[in-house]
């Protein structure tokens, strides 16, 4: 009676038979909530990981390691200037700083964690600084004195082509490179005007290559025409094709292949390059939105055309006609027609303002849908419609402005694919060549590829993938496993480097370690209480404490861009490059994702003096400070104001 009284009133008030709420199970300890200092189990380790602007770079440089150094974080080996050894960090992936300092169009400076604080660092401004300094000072590449025994042919010798003869040359192999232009450069000499690219020093990159000695080379050469196949295979120990991508993709309309007013801008720029183009036609339209368009009407406007012209464009254009002496030039109607808004086009945007105020017309969100032709057979103009973007498809716009747009010559710019006359072979069914992720040629032993051939895509891309492919080759010349690549495959700081480079490597394991090992934070066999995550991890901008950094303008290149007025016979090189201090002050806005640069905060805020420096004798790069165990209490706040996302709690886990 009591009882069933007793359940009444509890199952009014809602109550159970149960004597805990779902989570009491566990133990109410306060401490639990709140900070207790001398319990925690976590203390502070030094973790390297990679930066963005180095995990967003094609080739691997690394960047926040000669930003470092030309900011004077980073010191230099005794004998050595600042300016040398960024050189050769710089060039241990890439051995066209001054080219690539002009003309890469820079994803490090899209990845780049300052973003997010004010603006990206100018890395291109201060590697063209590198580049061109090591021009001035006669700097020159090191290569073993002894050589494996090995020979290696390179089919190319654009900026894949070249790295790898660079490459294989470090690892002690000789190549011999066939180029089959005049010259060597590749895409860097026949692609891209010197206005760009100021020959003097394209020549000088690859001239310091030849120097490294056991490169031959062998221009007006081409494989397929001149030397078999077969040849090679009989030669050389190894083959890398490095073709490029000669042949321009035509425009999808119909008739684009047959006019013969509509060329690639591959063809029209190579012309122009070789000096066999000296003026072009009165009206000239190209269609694309990326550098290499920008290209076409930026050389347009500045050759212009004759003012009695009476030629065929494309006949110059194609090579078919070599310009001889140049009479009265006018300036050419230039436009350039892009599916994209100004803001997104794929071109570098400085190229794009560039552009527009030499005089250059861009019709943006328009997509071309057909040729206008004469009776005969002539394009006389190309006729465009506003459209939308339907995932990587252009799609009319429903209603949208149709527009013709009178033409002499039609340059297509949307893409390339490679020219393997005399190699088919190697051809995959889409003009190019397969590679696997080493970059080995499948079903065929010795034979390695990189670059456009492989895939289109940057100069960068092309000269990374052949610092991988020449370390693939590397292994199957000395008959070594083929090791699996890193996730991030990147050019990496290597501390035990920088120790060697210093006079402080490890003391040798089986010399120093004792007895009793529960204790070894003082033993000098081992780098303590740092780890290289590098070839793993990118640090996000959320792993750094980003209220350190100050907003700081960038240090901008001047540029010396002309008029519409100006552009006709304008030459000169556009973007100047940084002074010294200019360049250091650039750096030194770099926040160091992932390394330690030295600001000190983690000594100053340790409430227990547990972090210290170095002494400056045991320090270098990397190795500026450490903690004491017996003093650290795991609070966290090393880690807390650490601005680079060096500092992580662990040890405990």
């Amino acid at each position: 009676m009591a009882t069933a009284a007793h359940d009444s009133k509890l199952s009014g008030q809602g109550h159970t038979y149960r004597r805990f709420k779902d989570g009491d199970h566990e133990w109410d300890n306060m401490h639990d909530k709140i900070f207790v200092a001398d319990t925690s189990h976590k203390c502070p380790t030094y973790i390297h990981k990679t930066p963005p602007c180095q995990g967003s770079c094609p080739s691997g440089e690394d960047i926040r390691g000669w930003l470092q150094i030309v900011r004077g974080i980073e010191k230099p080996p005794v004998g050595m200037t600042m300016q040398e050894y960024a050189f050769r960090r710089s060039t241990n992936a890439n051995p066209f700083p001054s080219m690539m300092g002009r003309v890469c169009p820079a994803p490090c400076q899209t990845g780049c964690n300052r973003n997010d604080v004010d603006d990206f660092v100018g890395i291109n401004s201060v590697e063209q600084y590198i580049g061109d300094s090591a021009i001035a000072a006669g700097f020159k590449f090191e290569a073993p004195a002894e050589l494996s025994g090995k020979k290696v042919a390179i089919v190319g010798g654009g900026p894949a082509g070249m790295a790898a003869a660079y490459q294989l040359r470090r690892m002690g192999h000789a190549s011999t490179v066939f180029e089959q232009h005049p010259e060597l450069g590749g895409m860097m000499r026949y692609g891209i005007p010197g206005y760009r690219v100021p020959r003097d020093k394209l020549g000088a990159e690859m001239q310091r290559i030849i120097d490294m000695g056991d490169i031959t080379i062998k221009c007006n050469t081409t494989v397929g025409k001149d030397v078999t196949i077969e040849t090679l295979e009989s030669d050389f120990d190894a083959i890398l094709w490095t073709v490029g991508c000669w042949n321009g993709r035509g425009l999808f309309v119909d008739k684009f292949a047959e006019t013969p007013n509509c060329v690639s801008a591959v063809d029209f720029l190579e012309a122009y390059n070789k000096g066999t183009m000296k003026y072009t036609a009165p009206r000239v339209v190209c269609v694309g939105g990326g550098d290499t368009s920008i290209d076409v009407v930026s050389v347009s406007r500045r050759i212009g055309t004759l003012a009695n012209y009476a030629e065929n464009a494309e006949d110059s254009a194609t090579g078919k006609l070599v310009h001889g002496e140049v009479g009265e030039k006018t300036a050419s109607a230039v436009t350039l027609t892009t599916l994209f808004p100004l803001d997104q086009m794929t071109a570098a945007e400085h190229e794009v303002q560039d552009a527009l105020k030499e005089g250059v017309t861009i019709l943006t969100e328009v997509m071309p849908t057909a040729l206008v032709l004469d009776e005969n057979g002539r394009a006389i103009g190309l006729k465009v419609v506003e459209c939308v973007m339907k995932g990587n498809m252009p799609v009319a716009k429903e209603g949208g402005k149709e527009t013709i747009i009178e033409a002499d010559i039609i340059v297509s710019a949307i893409g390339q694919f490679g020219k393997l006359d005399g190699i088919e072979a190697l051809n995959n069914g889409r003009n190019q060549i397969n590679a696997d992720a080493l970059y080995q040629v499948p079903g065929k032993p010795g034979h390695f590829a990189a670059g456009d051939a492989v895939r289109p895509h940057l100069l960068t891309t092309a000269i990374g993938q052949a610092s991988i492919a020449s370390e693939t080759i590397n292994q199957y010349l000395r008959a070594e496993e083929l090791k699996k690549r890193p996730k991030v495959d990147k050019h990496h700081f290597d501390l035990m480097e920088k120790l060697h480079e210093a006079g402080l490597d490890p003391a040798s394991y089986e010399d120093s370690r004792s007895e009793d090992m529960r204790g070894t934070d003082g033993a000098k066999y081992a780098v303590h209480n740092y780890d290289d995550r590098s070839k793993n991890v990118i640090v996000p901008s959320k792993d750094l404490f980003l209220g350190h950094f100050n907003t700081v303008a960038r240090n901008l290149r001047t540029e010396d861009v002309p008029t519409a007025e100006e552009v006709l016979g304008h030459f000169a090189e556009r973007m100047n490059p940084l002074a010294e201090a200019d360049a250091i002050n650039e750096a030194k806005r770099c926040m160091s994702c992932g390394m330690c640069f030295e600001c000190d905060n983690c000594v100053i805020y340790c409430p227990q003096t547990a972090v210290y420096r170095v002494p400056k004798k045991q320090a270098t790069l990397g190795r500026y400070v450490a903690t004491d165990y017996a003093k650290c209490i795991g609070c966290h706040i090393c880690a807390d104001v650490c601005p680079t996302g060096y500092i992580e709690m662990g040890l405990g886990e």
